[in-house]
């Protein structure tokens, strides 16, 4: 072809390498057409592959078709023997073209020219008018600067003492005062934090370019569509809504909630902050609650918005030993109804902890209190269920759920003693 090997990949490129994924070339054979270097295409493919079906198992297993373990797939399982794929692991990357794609029950990642190079002029765009730093990025700068910048030093200081953070003393000026690591949790830099904050006045202009760009990768197959596409394609899925609840965004608490759709029950956890570390904390806690098989039996779908703090994604889906738990999705941005039945349920707990006060001091002050708050909402009787409270359909239905909530708290309280008033925490104070 002729082309620059440095230059970028344009959209014909990328049609050709769709084409040549589809006729089953591998990556070399495609980058001597492109006049590219291996590495660039396979880097390409990786990049802006799309996740098209998820496998229903916890882990690929080759002998999934004659499992005798229920298909409930554990690293430790006897049986357990890894799905290998050279075509979609190894070359070229992805599964077009390939003669098994609609038998195939694992894992299926198409690259598509025209979603490539859609992705690839926004994050163009991106790179021109925002920072280029994931969340992630601006956390571990900030944990290296903030200690420092709290011991008096100057950020020419520490520019010249940590070459690792790879900017100038000008960039990590115009950093703290774009607001970069106002958000960075317990490592947060605000311009006064400054030994001498500078006397010049940013623009607006000017700090629009220095907002954070988002990192959005974790989205990949799991926006709202591909949950509805799960979703009818397992009828009889159980779903978990999840979200949080907080009034005060700087000093917390913040509650994590959760939603088990089919029972109808709250369950929530209490925090002191609100990051993706805390939230995947949550998600462990409710794990060790309900026990590993009860937890992938009804949280086999979390469906949750798009804030920053539910950007882990691979974290909330995979337990400690690699195996995939559960299965995230998210709504689409500003449409809360796609998980209405959980606002409904923040409703009934904002009856107990009401907008704007101060939820410490009306006695929400640990996990203890957060349970009794939710055992009351739980143990309200519901038209729906004819008289019925949602904990008594859970004990009736979904007995071995009912007895897990009940020994970590939520009680079942008696109708005439439900009491959804501010001062029922203030009453066990």
């Amino acid at each position: 072809m002729g082309n620059n090997p440095n230059s970028h990949l344009t959209l014909e490129d990328r049609k050709i390498i769709e084409q040549g994924i589809s006729n089953c070339e591998p990556k070399a054979s495609i980058a001597e057409t492109l006049g590219k270097d291996k590495s660039t295409i396979g880097k390409e493919i990786k990049l802006h592959r799309i996740l098209t079906y998820k496998c229903h198992m916890p882990l690929e297993c080759n002998k999934y078709r004659h499992c005798q373990h229920g298909r409930n797939c554990k690293s430790s399982c006897p049986d357990y023997d890894p799905f290998r794929c050279s075509r979609r692991d190894r070359s070229p990357g992805a599964c077009n073209g390939c003669p098994n794609f609609n038998h195939c029950r694992f894992d299926k990642y198409k690259y598509l020219a025209s979603t490539a190079q859609a992705e690839y002029e926004e994050t163009l765009v991106d790179s021109r008018q925002g920072v280029n730093l994931t969340e992630k990025e601006a956390k571990d700068m900030a944990s290296v600067i903030a200690p420092l910048i709290k011991k008096g030093q100057s950020p020419y200081t520490i520019i010249n003492n940590h070459p690792e953070l790879g900017i100038c003393e000008k960039t990590l000026y115009n950093y703290i005062e774009g607001g970069l690591f106002e958000f960075t949790g317990s490592n947060q830099i605000i311009a006064l934090d400054l030994r001498r904050q500078p006397s010049r006045k940013i623009s607006k202009k000017a700090a629009a370019q220095y907002k954070k760009r988002a990192d959005r990768k974790y989205l990949k197959g799991r926006e709202y569509t591909d949950y509805q596409a799960y979703i009818a394609e397992n009828p009889n899925a159980y779903v978990t809504q999840m979200d949080t609840v907080y009034n005060d965004v700087t000093n917390g608490p913040f509650i994590q909630t959760f939603k088990f759709v089919k029972a109808g029950i709250l369950f929530a956890v209490y925090h002191e902050e609100k990051t993706s570390k805390s939230m995947c904390a949550g998600i462990d806690l409710l794990e060790k609650v309900l026990g590993q098989d009860i937890f992938r039996k009804y949280v086999e779908v979390l469906l949750t918005d798009r804030g920053s703090e539910f950007s882990a994604a691979d974290a909330m889906e995979t337990d400690k030993d690699g195996s995939r738990r559960t299965r995230v999705f998210y709504c689409d941005p500003m449409r809360s109804g796609q998980k209405g039945t959980l606002e409904n349920k923040h409703i009934e707990l904002r009856y107990i902890l009401p907008k704007e006060c101060d939820l410490k001091a009306l006695g929400l002050t640990d996990q203890n209190a957060l349970n009794l708050a939710v055992s009351h909402v739980n143990s309200k009787a519901e038209e729906s269920l004819e008289g019925k409270s949602a904990l008594e359909l859970t004990r009736f239905l979904y007995k071995d759920l009912f007895k897990k909530l009940k020994a970590f708290g939520i009680e079942l309280i008696d109708k005439d003693e439900v009491t959804l008033k501010p001062y029922l925490l203030k009453k066990r104070k």
